[in-house]
């Protein structure tokens, strides 16, 4: 099953959702506002979402979504539209014809040809105490 599909989905659709990890799915037709809050698994987008997503879990906007939010969540995938900040703890990806207009802060970014990213990227750099270094480069006392 293609997660990422614009085509409608039936009652046994839903169902195999379920067994790839969607705790829940907004199709087509759907019109959000406010705040969702995702404890664990994958959300699906694939209508209009206007507010803000929180979560340690995946945000998935599939190819019809269009969300104007804030999200913050482990892993977030587009394919859709998405109008704000993106705070992606572990991966974002941007899949063809996929768009982000905002900020986006990751360790792992994705664009995949004919995704499109307009605004600041912000990827947080290892701080000098957990950076490996190597033996060679490390000060030798002259004593």
């Amino acid at each position: 099953m293609d997660l990422v599909s614009s085509k409608r989905l039936k009652s046994k659709d839903l169902l195999q959702l379920h067994k790839h990890g969607i705790v829940a799915a907004l199709e087509p037709g759907v019109d959000v506002e406010g705040k969702m809050a995702l404890t664990s698994g994958t959300v699906r987008v694939n209508a209009h979402f206007k507010g803000e997503i929180v979560g340690d879990g995946t945000v998935l906007v599939a190819e019809r979504g269009e969300v104007e939010a804030e999200i913050k969540a482990k892993t977030v995938v587009v394919v859709g539209k998405v109008k704000g900040s993106v705070r992606a703890a572990e991966r974002l990806e941007i899949r063809e014809r996929g768009v982000i207009l905002g900020d986006i802060f990751t360790p792992v970014l994705l664009v995949e040809p004919g995704g499109y990213f307009d605004g600041q990227c912000h990827m947080p750099t290892q701080t000098a105490e957990t950076a490996p270094v190597a033996e060679a480069q490390r000060p030798t006392d002259a004593a």
